[in-house]
C-alpha cells in the first residue's frame, strides 16, 4: 500500500479553505474512488487526471486508486482541484518524491493533452493557502500575475503538467514568479462634461463624500447616466485591503482582466433592467457566484431605468444594503460575499418619458403612479439623497458661464472630507458617515437641538420615518465635512431634509 498527500484550495465565498488531497493505491482490481463530497465537476476530474498524466508521458497508476479530499464534510466544487489530484497519484504510484508534494498547495484545471489552464479565486485561494502557513503555490501561468499579489508566498507557475513533473523530479525546477508594474489606471469619466444640473452634481458629490445612496429622476436627456457614471471618479482609489477584497470578488466571478490582476479604483457595475435576481445579488446552480451587487463592492452599483426592473428584484437589495453583505443559501451549502455598494437608482418622470417635459407626456395620473410604485417605499426610504433633473436649458447648453469643475477638483473636496469623517471616527472601525448608527448619532455625534427643528417637524408630520431621520443627520454631518465645520449647523440638516424631501431645482 502507498500514500501520499498533497494540498488545494476550496471556496466559500470570498474565503477560501485548506483541502487536503490524499491518495492511496492499494492491490486489487483497477478503478478509482473519490470521497469528501465532490461535485460532479469533481469527479470527473478522474478522467481530465488520467488523460493529462498519460499525455504528459507519464503512467497513471491500474490499480485501486482512492482519493480523500479532506474535510469530507465540506462540499469540493469546481476544477481547480485537478492539478493536486494529478501530483498526489504520481507521488503515490512513485513517480516523484512523495516529500516533494506534502507541502506544496497546487491550484489549477488539466486539458486532456496535459496544459495548465486558468481557473477562477486563485487571489482568495492563494491568501487561505497563506493564512493556514503554507509558503509555496503552484498555479496556472495565467493566473500568476493575480496570485503573486500575495506576498507571504511563493509562486511557481505552469503552463504544462510536464513542467510541473520535472520540477518535482527535480529535473528542472521552476523559478519563482516575480510580479511586474502593474499596468496604469485607464482615465476617468470627467464631471466637467455634465453642463448645468447644478443640484445633480451637487448630490454626487455628496454621495461620494459620505458614500450616501442616490436616487436621480428626470427626463431623457438630463444627464443622469452621465452624473452617476462619473461617481467612481470621485471616489478616492482603494487601499490595499479593500483592493485585495474586490479583486477577490471579480477573480470569483471571473471577471478579472489579466492585464490588470488588481482592482485598485471603485468598480461601476451597470446591470441591464432585465437582470435576475440571481444576476444581481448573486447565485447560480452550481458553485455560487457574486452578482453585480457584490461586484460593486466599495464601488457604484448604478440602475438606470430603476422601474423597469421587477419590483420583487429592487427589494432583494434592502437587506444586503443595510448589512453591507449578502449571504446566498443552497441545499449543498452557503456563500457570504461583501457587497457594502453605493447604490445609484435613475428613473425618469413617467413612462412615456417625453423629453419636452410635462406639457408633452401622454401619461395618466394613475399610469405615473403605477410607474413610479415599482420603487418600494422601503427601499426608496434606503435612499439618502434624492433629486429631479430638469431638462437642461438652451442657455446652459450654448451661453453656459464659465467651465463646469473637473472631477479632480471636486475629487479633492471629497478626499478632505472623507479625512475629516476618518478622524471623527477613529477607534469607532467606522470610515463613512453613511455606516454610522442611529444610535451612536444620537449618543456621540450630537448635533445641537435647535439645528434640527426642520428635521424634527418633518418626523413629527410623517414625512420622514425614524430610519429617514437618521439618515438625514448622516447627509448634514457630510455637508458639515465638506463645509470644513467641526459640527452640523441648521443650514446644513435643512439642505440634507431638503436632498430627501423636496425637488431640487437646477
Amino acid at each position: 500500500m502507498t500514500l501520499a498527500r498533497t494540498w488545494s484550495v476550496g471556496l466559500a465565498g470570498v474565503r477560501g479553505a485548506i483541502v487536503e488531497v490524499e491518495v492511496d493505491i492499494a492491490t486489487g482490481l483497477p478503478g478509482v474512488a473519490l470521497v469528501g463530497l465532490p461535485d460532479a465537476v469533481v469527479r470527473q476530474s478522474v478522467d481530465r487526471v488520467r488523460a493529462a498524466i498519460v499525455n504528459a508521458g507519464g503512467e497513471f497508476p491500474a490499480r485501486r486508486i482512492t482519493i480523500g479530499l479532506s474535510p469530507a464534510s465540506m462540499p469540493k466544487q469546481g476544477s481547480g482541484f485537478d492539478l493536486a489530484l494529478a501530483a498526489a497519484v504520481l507521488a503515490a504510484s512513485g513517480a516523484v518524491r512523495r516529500r516533494a508534494v506534502d507541502r506544496l498547495v497546487l491550484l489549477g484545471e488539466l486539458g486532456l493533452d496535459g496544459a495548465v489552464r486558468g481557473i477562477r479565486g486563485v487571489l482568495p485561494a492563494v491568501l487561505a493557502a497563506a493564512r493556514a502557513g503554507h509558503v509555496q503555490v503552484v498555479v496556472p501561468m495565467a493566473n500568476a500575475a493575480e496570485a503573486a499579489l500575495v506576498d507571504r508566498v511563493q509562486v511557481l507557475a505552469v503552463e504544462t503538467l510536464t513542467q510541473l513533473l520535472a520540477h518535482l523530479k527535480g529535473t528542472s525546477p521552476l523559478v519563482p514568479y516575480e510580479r511586474g508594474a502593474l499596468p496604469a489606471e485607464l482615465p476617468v469619466p470627467d464631471l466637467g462634461d455634465v453642463v448645468g444640473q447644478a443640484a445633480g452634481r451637487r448630490a454626487v458629490e455628496v454621495a461620494a463624500a459620505g458614500g450616501h445612496h442616490l436616487y436621480l429622476a428626470g427626463p431623457p436627456g438630463a444627464g443622469k447616466t452621465m452624473l452617476a457614471e462619473r461617481l467612481p471618479g470621485l471616489l478616492p482609489p482603494l487601499d490595499e485591503e479593500a483592493a485585495l477584497e474586490v479583486t477577490a470578488i471579480h477573480s470569483i466571478a471571473g471577471t478579472l482582466p489579466p492585464e490588470a490582476p488588481l482592482v485598485t479604483r471603485p468598480t461601476f457595475e451597470a446591470p441591464h433592467h432585465s437582470a435576475t435576481m440571481a444576476a444581481l445579488i448573486g447565485g447560480g446552480s452550481g458553485q455560487i457566484r457574486p452578482g453585480a451587487l457584490c461586484r460593486a463592492h466599495r464601488g457604484v452599483l448604478f440602475l438606470d431605468e430603476a422601474p423597469e426592473f421587477p419590483r420583487a428584484v429592487l427589494d432583494t437589495l434592502r437587506q444586503p444594503l443595510e448589512r453591507g453583505q449578502v449571504t446566498i443559501q443552497r441545499a449543498a451549502g452557503s456563500a457570504t460575499f461583501p457587497c457594502r455598494a453605493q447604490l445609484v437608482l435613475a428613473a425618469n418622470p413617467c413612462p412615456c418619458a417625453s423629453a419636452a417635459g410635462d406639457t408633452a407626456c401622454t401619461c395618466s395620473p394613475l399610469e405615473r403612479r403605477r410607474y413610479q410604485s415599482r420603487l418600494s417605499g422601503p427601499l426608496l426610504d434606503r435612499v439618502d439623497l434624492r433629486v429631479d433633473l430638469p431638462p437642461v436649458t438652451r442657455a446652459a447648453w450654448l451661453d453656459g458661464l464659465g467651465a463646469p469643475e473637473s472631477t479632480a477638483v471636486v475629487a479633492q473636496r471629497v478626499l478632505r472630507a472623507r479625512a475629516a469623517a476618518g478622524e471623527r471616527l477613529a477607534g469607532t472601525g467606522l470610515r463613512l458617515n453613511s455606516e454610522v448608527p442611529g444610535r451612536m448619532l444620537r449618543e456621540r455625534f450630537v448635533i445641537p437641538r435647535a439645528s434640527l427643528t426642520l428635521a424634527e417637524r418633518a418626523l413629527e408630520r410623517g414625512s420622514l420615518s425614524v430610519r429617514g431621520f437618521d439618515r438625514v443627520i448622516r447627509v448634514a454631518w457630510t455637508l458639515a465635512d465638506l463645509a470644513g465645520r467641526t459640527v452640523p449647523g441648521s443650514d446644513e440638516v435643512a439642505e440634507a431634509l431638503g436632498m430627501r424631501l423636496q425637488r431640487a431645482a437646477a
